[in-house]
């Protein structure tokens, strides 16, 4: 009798730990991105006038994919030299050279070393890891913007790594030298 019960305690141990098995492979999967743009005024299109010699910013953050087909970033903001007060800032869809409708919004007035987070959907994150999104900051002399620089998504930070790895950019100038 006590070889039974051992027996069948080691099998339901077995069952339940390959339905946990079972579990963790059907659990969706959050990855974490590193992403960073890099703004000069000479990126921007179309190209704005009057901008100070030496107007940069950066951008960085992290996107990481939630459960649902939300992706949460959180972000930084930095910028210098502007020709005045930054009045937003954004991330677009658009390839490099093009300009492309707003895909969320950053701030609005923003200020140098400004944070934030805001979500966006697993297809804009595709969108920008395909390198075909850009973050811009306008000002009141550049309405359309004064500074501007590609998002380039790295490595896979957490998570299972296991999803598709980027497509690649058929612009050679992607990322920005």
């Amino acid at each position: 009798m006590r070889k039974t019960l051992g027996v069948g305690a080691a099998t339901a141990l077995g069952l339940a730990g390959f339905a946990l098995a079972g579990f963790a492979l059907a659990a969706p999967q959050r990855d974490t991105f590193k992403v960073t743009a890099n703004l000069k005024a000479r990126f921007e299109v179309p190209k704005p006038t009057g901008v100070p010699t030496g107007a940069t910013g950066l951008f960085t953050g992290r996107a990481v994919e939630m459960d649902s087909d939300r992706v949460r970033l959180t972000w930084r903001l930095t910028f210098s030299k502007l020709s005045g007060r930054a009045d937003a800032a954004h991330i677009h869809a658009g390839r490099v050279g093009k300009a492309g409708g707003v895909m969320l919004a950053l701030c609005g007035p923003c200020r140098n070393g400004q944070r934030g987070s805001g979500t966006i959907s697993h297809a804009q994150l595709r969108t920008i890891r395909a390198g075909r999104a850009y973050v811009n900051v306008h000002t009141g002399k550049n309405a359309a913007g004064e500074i501007r620089g590609q998002v380039k998504a790295s490595e896979v930070i957490s998570g299972s790594g296991s999803g598709p790895p980027p497509p690649t950019s058929p612009d050679p100038t992607y990322p920005y030298p």
